[in-house]
């Protein structure tokens, strides 16, 4: 196993039993403010693209994905990404979640099984993964619970830049760099930096 690999397992397990508490908070929460499963899963392209099941707290209501191409025109984001400030289909709950970046910790799971890293590019739907170019590059690594796009704007930095940080994560990663970002996540997730 290697080092990598070993701090992923390692820091999963621990965030995942210091977080059970809260977890089983958020799945009430879910379950009695509104109707639906407390998951939500989706496809996403992983590392040399293959798919895999990434898991999330549910923070939108049940259909909202059915409802994407009638809010195309109201979406702010660039490239592949779908974000919409105020986004009618998320939840009250779902809103506070999102801010924290609470509906991200059941891809502590996603960690342990080996399909992301604590560290890495963002993982983007399979649908959308089909590109061409020096960002496919992006795909040659395990995707990532957080990243440097992550500690550097979140949802405010345009397309290019995204990618520009995943190739630069990509070229020079090392478990030095991993634990620098992991040490910048802890902030930026308090403070909400960035967060939509």
């Amino acid at each position: 196993m290697g080092i990598k690999r070993l701090i992923d397992v390692t820091g999963s397990l621990i965030l995942l039993i210091l977080t059970a508490p809260l977890a089983c908070a958020i799945c009430l929460l879910i379950a009695t403010s509104s109707p639906g499963g407390i998951l939500f899963r989706q496809a996403r392209a992983g590392r040399d693209g293959r798919p895999f099941t990434m898991l999330k707290f549910r923070t939108m209501r049940v259909g909202a994905d059915s409802e994407r191409g009638d809010l195309a025109a109201c979406n702010e984001a660039d490239g592949f990404l779908f974000k919409i400030r105020n986004d009618p289909r998320i939840t009250p709950v779902g809103r506070i979640l999102r801010r924290l970046s609470l509906d991200e910790l059941p891809q502590l799971v996603n960690v342990l099984r080996g399909e992301m890293s604590l560290v890495g590019p963002r993982p983007l739907p399979v649908d959308d993964s089909h590109y061409t170019g020096p960002a496919r590059a992006r795909l040659t690594v395990l995707p990532g619970l957080t990243g440097l796009w992550q500690i550097n704007g979140r949802s405010e930095l345009p397309w290019e830049e995204m990618i520009r940080l995943d190739l630069h994560y990509v070229k020079h990663h090392s478990v030095g760099l991993d634990l620098a970002i992991l040490a910048r996540t802890v902030p930026t997730v308090l403070t909400a930096r960035g967060a939509r």
